[in-house]
């Protein structure tokens, strides 16, 4: 039996591809778990500079398995939200990953299957992707997060809108609501994610830690704050081996440690 989420290293950078393509990687709980172990263990390992989170299959993720929720009738409001705790660690382990999350979101990315998408720093999609927060077609509402990343990616208003219709959308709708940072091909997606997250072993693991945990807090955080936040990051960033080294070539005139990738002519991006 194979394994329902994979790991691949390439270099400092961590591939994890759902691997339940004969269900479109819907999220069972022996999947949950396993992804959620895996990214708890991901966060503590200091080799992995960046994450990237695909499906296999062609398709990301169909959401949670909407087969296994048939008994949901029969057990107690008390015995669902205890059930609800594999969806909260999920989450946090999520949030708790401080380090850079690009997500390669081909095919269907339904209900849970875009919540878990959501949390990735950076969005890229293939041109046939089709997403929904789908809940409310079944009653439901949305999980892993959802109530809270989704606002913060495309505000309230919109974020209502997409909750309440559970209508489905495409790579072009997502670009210009901003949930998306890219869309490419389904040939050229996973290299194109692939690439940015190995931009980051140029980069400072400390800065780039930092700052997220920043603009996580940053939409709830009050400016005083914030700017208490910054001083004292820049105080710890400032003293790092990185800063001395990114000085040094500075005046030595030799090229920068970290690069971003410029955009493929074929990629569409954001305005």
């Amino acid at each position: 039996m194979s394994e329902p989420v994979l790991l691949e290293r390439h270099s400092g950078v961590a591939l994890v591809t759902l691997n339940r393509p004969h269900a479109k990687n819907a999220l069972d709980a022996e999947t949950t778990d396993a992804l959620v172990d895996l990214l708890r263990s991901l966060r503590d390992d200091q080799s992995v500079c960046a994450v990237v989170l695909a499906g296999a299959g062609g398709e990301f993720c169909a959401g949670g398995d909407v087969k296994a929720m048939g008994n949901g009738g029969t057990r107690s409001v008390e015995q669902r939200r205890a059930g609800m705790a594999r969806y909260r660690d999920l989450a946090n382990a999520l949030a708790g990953l401080d380090k850079p999350v690009v997500a390669a979101v081909d095919g269907v990315a339904f209900g849970a299957g875009l919540s878990l998408a959501l949390w990735a720093d950076l969005i890229l999609v293939s041109d046939r992707v089709r997403m929904s927060m789908v809940f409310h077609r079944l009653g439901l509402v949305p999980d892993v997060g959802a109530w809270y990343t989704l606002p913060r990616a495309v505000g309230l208003q919109r974020a209502k809108e997409l909750i309440y219709s559970a209508r489905e959308f495409g790579a072009q709708e997502a670009l210009h609501m901003n949930l998306v940072l890219e869309v490419h091909t389904p040939e050229a997606l996973l290299p194109r994610a692939l690439e940015i997250a190995h931009s980051f072993e140029g980069a400072s693991a400390v800065a780039m830690s930092l700052s997220k945990q920043a603009l996580q807090a940053s939409l709830h955080t009050d400016l005083a704050s914030m700017l208490d936040m910054e001083a004292t990051a820049q105080a710890v960033a400032g003293g790092s081996e990185y800063v001395h080294e990114s000085v040094r070539r500075f005046s030595a005139r030799e090229p920068a440690q970290f690069r971003w990738p410029t955009f493929p002519s074929q990629t569409e991006t954001k305005s």
